[in-house]
C-alpha cells in the first residue's frame, strides 16, 4: 500500500509554505527547489504547481505570509504604547522581535525576485506592513514630536534603522544576544526619533 500523504487537500498550500519555509532557512534561496520542497511536505513533486507557477512564485508567497505576520507583530508590540512616540519606538521592537523569531521570513521577504513575477500579493502585504509605520509616524508628528511634513521620509529612515539592526541581529554581527538585541533596539529607537525631530522630512519628491 502507498504510504499517505501528510497534507489534506484543502491545506496542501500551506503544507507547501511550511516546507518552503524550513528549506529556506536550512539551504538558503540558492539552494531552493519545488522538488525539495514536495519531498518535505510529502507530496508527489508536481503538487506544488497546483497553487505556484515556479519556485519564485513560492518564495513569494513566503514572502507575503512574512509582511502579513510582520505586521501583526508590530500591531501587537504597539498596543502597549500610550503615546504616539512609544508606539513608534515600540514597533521598531516588534519588527527586530519578529526578524529574530522567523530569520527564514525575513530572508525571503527582502530577497525574493524582483519585477513582474512578484505575486500581487506579496507587494500588497508589504504596503501594508510600511504603512503601520507611516501611520506610527504621522501620530507622532500629530502630537509634535515630529516635524510636520510628508512622513515619508522618516518612515523610510526608521524602516532602514529598525532593518539593518535585525539583519545584523540575524547574521550574528552584533555583538549582542537576542535580549540584549532587543534592549538595544530601544535606545537606536530614541536616538533615531531625537534625531528626526531636529530635521525637516525631505520633499515628497525626493523620495
Amino acid at each position: 500500500m502507498r504510504p499517505k500523504p501528510r497534507y489534506h487537500h484543502t491545506n496542501l498550500k500551506q503544507s507547501l509554505l511550511d516546507a518552503a519555509v524550513d528549506l529556506l532557512s536550512e539551504a538558503g534561496p540558492q539552494g531552493f527547489t519545488l522538488r525539495e520542497v514536495a519531498r518535505r511536505a510529502g507530496v508527489s513533486h508536481n503538487a506544488p504547481y497546483r497553487h505556484f507557477k515556479d519556485k519564485d512564485d513560492l518564495v513569494g508567497a513566503v514572502a507575503a505570509e512574512g509582511f502579513d505576520r510582520l505586521t501583526e507583530a508590530m500591531k501587537e508590540a504597539m498596543k502597549e504604547g500610550n503615546s504616539g512616540v512609544e508606539r513608534l519606538r515600540l514597533a521598531g521592537r516588534g519588527y527586530v522581535e519578529f526578524a529574530i523569531r522567523r530569520p527564514q521570513h525575513l530572508l525571503a521577504m527582502f530577497d525574493a525576485p524582483a519585477g513582474d513575477c512578484l505575486r500581487p500579493e506579496y507587494t500588497a502585504a508589504g504596503q501594508r506592513a510600511f504603512q503601520v509605520l507611516l501611520d506610527a509616524i504621522s501620530d507622532v508628528q500629530a502630537e509634535g514630536g515630529l516635524p510636520r511634513g510628508d512622513p515619508h521620509g522618516f518612515a523610510v529612515a526608521a524602516w532602514a534603522a529598525v532593518h539593518g539592526l535585525a539583519k545584523l541581529a540575524i547574521s550574528g554581527r552584533l555583538p549582542f544576544n537576542a535580549a540584549e538585541t532587543i534592549e538595544f533596539t530601544g535606545f537606536l529607537s530614541r536616538a533615531l526619533i531625537h534625531g528626526m525631530a531636529n530635521v525637516h522630512p525631505p520633499p515628497p519628491s525626493a523620495g
